[in-house]
């Protein structure tokens, strides 16, 4: 039977034989089904702090547990979530957000505005969007214990869009206590007020982790769940994480009903997981970036002119294939820094990922640029598939142009602790990494782009230009204004190369048939119920 997957809205306790959760502290697969929901994430949590790490599988954790002031709907527009609503005043310079009544913390303390302004200014230290929100405030107070107000310098209309911001980092709410910590140092007491508990006694690293249903959770009033808007309705008593990085175990372990739903399998395994009736497949709506991330720090790559010449020795489709398989249904070629479903999309620039591929010729600008033949360290995630293959064939492709590869393999972990160490090679520092971007929308949160020095997201570039860019984009009225200097983005980008885009691919998900109610983007937990 041929695999026709399913449409979506837009955008280690293996054991040995037949059984899997045969751990003690689980429930059997038997008993309790209908209260219980296991689930295989794309990667181990590694970090649980949402701040600390921009790891997409701990953004997913992080919504679990913890609430953020506004959500982002299905079409990516801010909606009121902790927050009851807000007023503007002052022509733009003074937003007074009021909280909802009733939100409490998993500790039984009620959540008051002061944790609100703690968690923002600890969130606007590390993140991107934060930084734009801390830079255009001349102030963040908390008013009263259920308001918090905005003073800014200038009118800053996406400050909902920024405090719900649904990507890695995430601007999420926690107890001031907690959210003093220094946003370089990472917060493991995992006391939130979102629908669920984080239960840290049951957690086994690379195994396992576990929730439970905050019975104290308010759910937003209005609305249906969408994305990270609306209503989060906990249908199950319990969700379990279990950490299983082969994908045919994993399936395997879902057509026997001993998960509930994998978060993301392979085309070539699609087909045998759509013969079974108990069994769905879907791909996702949403479109994700993914990427070859250099280091800007350290030789070769601090040279642009080495950056640049490697762009004409990556072929997306090749890339994609690898990593994807050879369904054209889920992954797209051609995609320049942009997602290929954004306003901001063009083809601005792309010459040099377009055409027949030349090592010869690569070989022969590397030595132009004045490539020495340095050792590249090449970060390699074994137990994320998608993430080795494109590692994999980056340097089968740089060592086809006469560079010195050396690829450090390691878990997802490793390689997501390793590439924030800013030493050279000699001090355990690296050369590049692959990667996915969950937000490519637009430069506001678009990790990739940033190119602010040291504060930059892990590679660190330093373009002048380009932040200069990001910030005419900001004050862009009209989309066509925006376009335009989108455009502008990505020509400087084929330049300054922060990294190079390897294409996008939409989310290949499998579940058990009784459930429904997946809400759009992530692997989010609320409104999934079982029929």
């Amino acid at each position: 039977m041929p695999f026709t997957p399913l449409r979506l809205s837009r955008r280690a306790l293996l054991g040995t034989g037949s059984t899997l959760l045969g751990a003690p502290g689980l429930v059997s697969a038997q008993s309790g089904r209908s209260r219980v929901l296991r689930f295989v994430p794309q990667a181990d949590l590694a970090v649980l702090d949402p701040v600390f790490t921009t790891a997409s599988v701990t953004a997913n954790h992080a919504f679990m547990v913890f609430d953020t002031l506004y959500g982002w709907d299905k079409d990516y527009r801010p909606r009121p979530q902790m927050a009851a609503g807000h007023l503007i005043e002052d022509d733009g310079l003074t937003w007074i957000i009021k909280l909802r009544d009733g939100l409490r913390f998993h500790d039984g303390e009620k959540v008051l505005a002061r944790d609100c302004v703690a968690s923002i200014l600890r969130w606007g230290a590390r993140d991107m969007f934060g930084q734009e929100v801390i830079a255009r405030s001349e102030e963040i107070i908390a008013r009263d214990d259920r308001t918090l107000q905005f003073r800014l310098k200038q009118p800053f209309p996406r400050l909902a869009m920024a405090l719900g911001k649904s990507s890695s980092n995430v601007p999420v709410i926690m107890p001031e206590r907690l959210a003093r910590t220094a946003a370089t140092t990472q917060v493991t007491d995992m006391v939130g007020s979102g629908p669920y508990r984080f239960l840290a006694d049951e957690r086994m690293a690379g195994a396992r982790a576990a929730y439970a249903r905050f019975t104290d959770y308010v759910p937003a009033p209005d609305g249906a769940p969408s994305r990270t808007a609306g209503p989060k309705l906990a249908h199950f008593d319990r969700v379990e994480w279990l950490i299983i990085p082969d994908q045919a175990t994993a399936a395997g372990a879902l057509m026997s009903g001993e998960v509930d739903w994998v978060e993301s399998t392979s085309s070539d395994i699609a087909p045998m997981l759509q013969r079974s009736r108990d069994v769905k497949v879907a791909y996702s709506d949403d479109l994700y970036q993914v990427i070859l991330r250099f280091n800007h720090l350290h030789a070769p790559f601090n040279n642009a002119g080495v950056r640049r010449a490697l762009l004409g020795a990556i072929n997306q489709e090749e890339m994609l294939q690898a990593a994807y398989g050879t369904d054209p249904r889920g992954w797209n070629a051609g995609i320049g820094v942009f997602t290929s479903d954004s306003p901001m999309a063009s083809k601005a620039g792309l010459e040099p990922l377009a055409g027949k591929r030349d090592y010869g010729k690569v070989r022969q600008a590397l030595a132009a640029a004045g490539y020495k033949g340095e050792t590249v360290a090449m970060l390699q995630a074994e137990d994320y598939p998608t993430l080795r293959a494109l590692a994999e064939v980056s340097a089968h492709v740089m060592r086809e142009c006469g560079m010195n590869v050396e690829s450090h393999t390691g878990d997802w972990g490793t390689v997501s602790t390793r590439r924030a160490n800013r030493e050279g090679l000699e001090r355990g520092g690296w050369s590049a990494f692959c990667t996915g971007l969950s937000y490519s929308l637009d430069p506001s949160g678009h990790l990739g782009l940033r190119a602010n020095g040291a504060r930059a997201w892990f590679g660190w570039p330093d373009s002048p230009r380009l932040e200069a860019l990001r910030q005419d984009w900001f004050m862009a009225d009209m989309v066509e204004e925006q376009q335009r200097i989108g455009r502008e983005i990505q020509l400087q980008a084929m330049q300054d190369v922060p990294y190079i885009p390897l294409g996008e691919y939409r989310r290949l998900q499998a579940a058990r048939a009784d459930l429904s109610g997946f809400p759009e983007g992530a692997a989010y937990f609320w409104g999934v119920h079982r029929s």
